[in-house]
């Protein structure tokens, strides 16, 4: 991570630089003034600074999620507005096109720069490399939850080396990772094996003296203390620290399923619908042009699934099964690999020729824009589902039935169909807890990556 940080402060520093080279040349072409250039020399330290100031290079924000990119966005606001304020304090104001190109520029190029080294990284630590090891404790399902997912998502950079379970199992291992000890022994594990983090999983057994013993004894080493609220996959917006009566108490705010920010999600959609239907029409046209010289059948093929509040529709697809698919079923029932209430083959017989390469790419689902263009679908949500599906849902499954369903989502982004149907629950459900404009916006990006590898869909 050293190495990491001293990279990201050039890269600040090496875009500072251009940046103001750009703003000299768009102010005064060939002969700047001398103050300029005395300005353009300080840009670059004053722009690292700001960065630091403003936690860009904290090593918990760097690598994943939103947080690093919006303390960039943070220090170029506040740079800017300082250096105006500073001008105008002194009688000495700066030239406003090169204050807005000069920021627009570091700003912009900051953040392309950062996130082609974070792209870097990410493909660095799915191949086991610059991985910070964790030892976790906790209940041992708990345990298991937390290797699946860190395994399944390394670009976080954790890898669970050890694990201590409360005092009632008896596993000698989680998942193929060693259960190295207790509660008691979690300290002197990290010791022993040089852990860089802790992770203690909600347990009842760590209680806040033994918690408050075991972070004086990690604060000696350095190690990272993480601990996991009982409430999973609640995003970090949704709650707040709130100390009362001498205790730390975390708030969770209620998601926002209603009110302005649904507005502007449908508006958005309906929007971002038409133009879709109306750019990808000659691609849409050819597609179905395609099916029907392929066997004669129908290009598109509807089916009732359920929307929000349990509400049925027609979906719409590209056809990308034999015409009798449905009746054929019944032959193929006894073959699913879905361990849930899905029916999934891979190498399903009924599916075309064509129809596979449509699926590999997701181009059978272009035709349910026009489901999203009438207030059915989202752009965005969860996997839409049909009536018997949903007839078999447990309680806290329907919850996915609260918002719209999706063209894609967080299933579409984190595996497609290789996903357990336990897994797809859990994102949908995570999505549900924790929309927002700006997830929708990072859900769509990753959408495109996943089309062009085409990977997980059959």
């Amino acid at each position: 991570m050293r190495t990491y940080v001293r990279q990201i402060a050039v890269a600040d520093f090496s875009a500072a630089v251009v940046a103001a080279i750009a703003a000299v040349a768009v102010r005064f072409g060939t002969r700047p003034n001398d103050r300029y250039i005395m300005l353009s020399l300080a840009l670059p330290l004053l722009w690292v600074i700001a960065v630091r100031v403003f936690g860009g290079y904290e090593k918990r924000f760097l690598g994943t999620g939103p947080d690093e990119f919006r303390r960039i966005l943070n220090a170029g606001l506040s740079l800017t507005g300082a250096l105006a304020l500073i001008s105008y304090a002194v009688n000495n104001e700066l030239s406003r096109v090169y204050l807005v190109v000069s920021m627009q520029v570091i700003v912009v190029l900051d953040l392309l720069v950062r996130f082609l080294l974070r792209k870097r990284l990410h493909h660095l630590r799915a191949r086991g490399r610059c991985m910070s090891t964790v030892v976790a404790v906790g209940h041992e399902p708990a345990v298991r939850q937390l290797i699946s997912e860190l395994r399944r998502e390394p670009h976080h950079g954790l890898q669970v080396v050890a694990a201590c379970l409360t005092y009632e199992s008896t596993a000698i291992e989680v998942d193929g990772v060693p259960v190295v000890g207790d509660l008691d022994d979690a300290a002197s594990v990290v010791r022993n094996i040089k852990a860089g983090t802790v992770a203690v999983l909600s347990c009842e057994e760590m209680d806040s003296v033994k918690l408050r013993t075991l972070a004086w004894e990690l604060e000696k080493t350095g190690t990272d203390l993480c601990v996991a609220p009982a409430l999973l996959d609640v995003a970090g917006p949704r709650t707040t620290v709130r100390p009362a009566a001498g205790l730390t108490l975390l708030h969770v705010d209620h998601p926002q399923l209603s009110g302005p920010r649904q507005v502007v999600k449908d508006l958005f959609d309906r929007c971002a619908a038409a133009f879709g239907l109306l750019a990808l029409s000659p691609l849409m046209l050819s597609i179905a042009a395609a099916i029907r010289f392929s066997d004669k059948g129908p290009a598109l093929f509807t089916q009732t699934r359920v929307g929000k509040s349990g509400e049925q529709f027609k979906i719409y697809k590209f056809r990308t099964m034999v015409v009798d698919a449905e009746a054929r079923l019944a032959e193929i029932r006894g073959n699913n690999e879905s361990d849930g209430v899905l029916f999934k083959i891979r190498g399903d017989p009924r599916v075309t020729v064509l129809g596979a390469r449509l699926r590999k790419w997701s181009l059978d689902e272009l035709p349910q824009l026009i489901n999203v263009l009438r207030g059915e679908m989202s752009l965005v949500g969860p996997r839409p589902a049909l009536p018997e599906e949903a007839a078999k849902y447990a309680s806290h499954v329907r919850r996915r039935l609260v918002v719209k369903p999706g063209v894609t989502g967080m299933w579409q982004v984190n595996g497609r169909s290789d996903l357990s149907w336990e897994e797809t629950v859990r994102l949908d459900l995570r999505y549900v807890e924790n929309w927002s404009f700006a997830l929708d916006i990072q859900i769509l990006w990753k959408t495109v990556s996943v089309m062009m590898h085409g990977s997980g869909a059959y």
